[in-house]
């Protein structure tokens, strides 16, 4: 009897399984006939755009500073696949700093960038979504949402995530069997699982082809990209042409970009007895207190974060890391906090990112399979306001957060009175010809303000070539800011 029922059972699994397969089918059919995707190979539109300033804008739970992109234009060839899109962009003006230069919007995606991260722009554009769907083994479900039935189609692409889990994307579909809505999540060495979410509405027909006009991609809830579609064209003859990218200007290196620089072992140099710069990429600094270890900056991947660890421990053996500084927010500083919080190291960074730190370090990170995913542990995460003193019998940090800062509304600097150091972040010292950011000239009417006495600067972005700055140094840059 029991294997009758188990058998009973599975047939009945396996015809409901191919019941929803073959609905999702019947759908996805629909759904790119009513669009006119069963035709379509490739399309180019155009129009204007913006872009946010996703995890480097001044506040880093937003708004975001957004760049305008005039004639925007986008090519997707779906066979490969591969995009390229391009436009003139305006960044926005700073208060305090230098007019904003014109530049050029270039997001370029081949069939070599496979990984999830890039090729899911054009995964979730609608054409590509539903081309995913009927070769990927779509499911669906119904949802209603914000007083709506919407037919949510979900598939998985080839590719897997760091951690080995597959990805999923869902497509929600309208009554008039247009696509809505596609989202996606990819890794994220600060938010975990980041939810991409991208919405398409006033739907027009260009050349037999239905085409979203208005496009809003959001990034955890932040809208990071915008577009207003004037005009597109199935199929064009010279897709070749739209696709590649433009020759380097005369004097400009050939080739692919040459990209961040390799990774660097991390280093050590004694400042003072107990403290200890840790160089290589991002520098750090290491303190040595009584009983514990205080670290200044986590640096810019996990990587990062378990070599600074590691030198930490072999420079001040026997002692734990208690502390871990994080001078702001911005991604490029935050994506080595996660080894810390693995290891129940608390996080101290400005109040204006406590609630948002604490909220992308405690989501969930099914896709990473970094430190953190492993090991199961909650953050722990304190502020510092405008002063806050770490000390014991040996020493002391004070913490100080920068005022009327352009650049992030959570800036921490650290002081070590004793010692006379001062560490920054992004205060840095400009390449050969190019001009002295106005950031410095607010770094140094702080440090006038908290009369700070310092002899050694170390800066996070150390100089070319690599050197620990003098209180002389940033003086002399400042001039450059009058």
């Amino acid at each position: 009897m029991l294997r009758t029922l188990s058998g009973t059972a599975l047939i009945t699994v396996l015809l409901a399984t191919s019941a929803i397969a073959q609905n999702a089918k019947a759908i996805v059919a629909t759904a790119s006939k009513t669009i006119g995707a069963d035709g379509l190979n490739s399309i180019t539109y155009s129009g204007s755009a913006t872009t946010g300033n996703f995890g480097q804008s001044q506040a880093i739970a937003g708004p975001l500073a957004v760049t305008t992109i005039t004639n925007y234009t986008r090519a997707i060839d779906l066979a490969q696949p591969a995009s390229r899109a391009s436009g003139a962009t305006m960044p926005p003006a700073t208060p305090g700093g230098p007019p904003p230069q014109p530049g050029t919007f270039n997001q370029n995606i081949t069939p070599a960038n496979a990984a999830w991260t890039q090729q899911l722009e054009i995964w979730v554009t609608p054409w590509a979504f539903l081309r995913g769907a009927t070769a990927n083994n779509a499911t669906v479900r119904s949802e209603r949402a914000d007083g709506k039935t919407y037919k949510v189609v979900s598939w998985m692409p080839p590719q897997k995530a760091p951690s080995g889990q597959p990805y999923r994307v869902n497509g929600y579909i309208n009554d008039q069997n247009l696509i809505e809505r596609v989202e996606t999540w990819v890794e994220h060495p600060v938010l975990g699982d980041l939810h991409v979410d991208t919405f398409y509405s006033n739907y027009q027909d260009f050349g037999g082809v239905k085409v979203p006009t208005k496009i809003i991609q959001k990034r955890a809830d932040l809208t990071t990209f915008e577009a207003t579609i004037a005009s597109a064209k199935p199929n064009p003859s010279n897709l070749t042409e739209l696709l590649t990218p433009p020759p380097p200007a005369a004097g400009a290196p050939s080739g692919a970009p040459a990209g961040p620089p390799p990774s660097q072992p991390a280093q050590s140099e004694k400042l003072a007895d107990g403290v200890y710069r840790i160089t290589g990429n991002y520098s750090a600094v290491a303190v040595e207190f009584s009983d514990h270890i205080v670290v200044l900056e986590g640096g810019q991947s996990e990587a990062r974060g378990l070599a600074v660890i590691a030198e930490t421990r072999r420079v001040i053996p026997n002692k734990p890391i208690r502390y871990l500084v994080n001078t702001h927010a911005h991604f490029d500083h935050a994506s080595g906090l996660a080894p810390f919080a693995a290891e129940g190291i608390t996080i101290i960074t400005h109040e204006n990112n406590k609630a948002y730190l604490e909220k992308a370090l405690s989501g969930p990170r099914t896709l990473v399979g970094d430190t953190l995913a492993q090991s199961n542990r909650k953050p722990k995460i304190e502020s510092a306001g405008d002063k806050r003193i770490l000390q014991d019998g040996t020493r002391s940090i004070e913490l100080h957060h920068v005022e009327n800062l352009a650049h992030s509304n959570g800036m921490l600097v650290a002081y070590l009175p004793k010692e006379k150091i001062l560490f920054t972040a992004d205060f840095n010292v400009p390449a050969p010809g190019q001009p002295v950011s106005p950031a410095i000239g607010t770094l140094v009417q702080n440090i006038d303000r908290l009369k700070l006495d310092f002899d050694k600067h170390v800066l996070v972005h150390p100089p070319n070539p690599d050197r620990v700055m003098t209180k002389a140094d940033l003086l002399e840059l400042a001039k450059g800011t009058k």
